[in-house]
């Protein structure tokens, strides 16, 4: 099959779905949409997010140096699109969007209850590398609604996450499971079943 060359993108895709709540110095809190987040590390536990300077959110996580990511369920897509629309500037997208500020324990930016997983972040190190800055944070305390953890650990598929395309726009809703890490260990047709190659 023939390649086509494209315009240079970073064309990394699905995006996972956040909704990052952070608190000014005042005490004042917002709610951003965010598509460019990641795991960054995982002993300690760090993620990393990526924001335009001119996000409102920007300047209220580079004054408190902290912020949650929240993972909603596809049944808030309203509020995420809503969300991600609007500026914290102009509304109260908590008030707007009907969503509940709930207290953590680690940082002063609050959960969004209506998020079944919340991750408590608090800024380690933070990168201008052009048009976003990435900021990396410590996953100091992680919450989720008891309905969606059995023996321990968050089932995704009871979470319901959505997934973005930031090049077209569309969310996706993530619910089935089509396989599990390990499934492929020796049996790629042509190869011998010698198990995995040793790093």
């Amino acid at each position: 099959m023939r390649k086509v060359t494209l315009e240079t993108a970073a064309f990394v895709v699905p995006a996972p779905v956040i909704l990052l709540s952070c608190v000014g110095a005042d005490g004042s809190a917002n709610i951003m949409g965010l598509a460019w987040a990641g795991v960054a590390c995982a002993t300690p536990p760090m993620v990393s997010v990526a924001i335009r300077p001119g996000r409102l959110s920007y300047d209220l996580i580079r004054e408190s140096g902290e912020f949650v990511l929240n993972i909603p369920p596809a049944s808030l897509l309203r509020a995420v699109d809503f969300c991600g629309m609007v500026s914290g500037r102009d509304v109260n997208k908590f008030i707007e969007a009907r969503l509940t500020p709930m207290a953590g324990l680690k940082v002063r930016a609050p959960l969004i209850r209506e998020c079944p997983v919340n991750l408590e972040c608090v800024t380690r190190q933070s990168l201008v590398l052009g048009s976003h800055v990435l900021f990396l944070a410590e996953v100091v305390a992680l919450h989720a609604d008891e309905e969606v953890v059995e023996e321990g650990e968050v089932v995704v598929g009871r979470v319901a996450p959505l997934a973005y395309d930031p090049f077209g726009g569309d969310y996706w809703s993530l619910k089935e499971v089509v396989a599990h890490h390990g499934f492929s260990e020796g049996t790629m047709p042509g190869r011998a079943e010698t198990g995995p190659a040793t790093p």
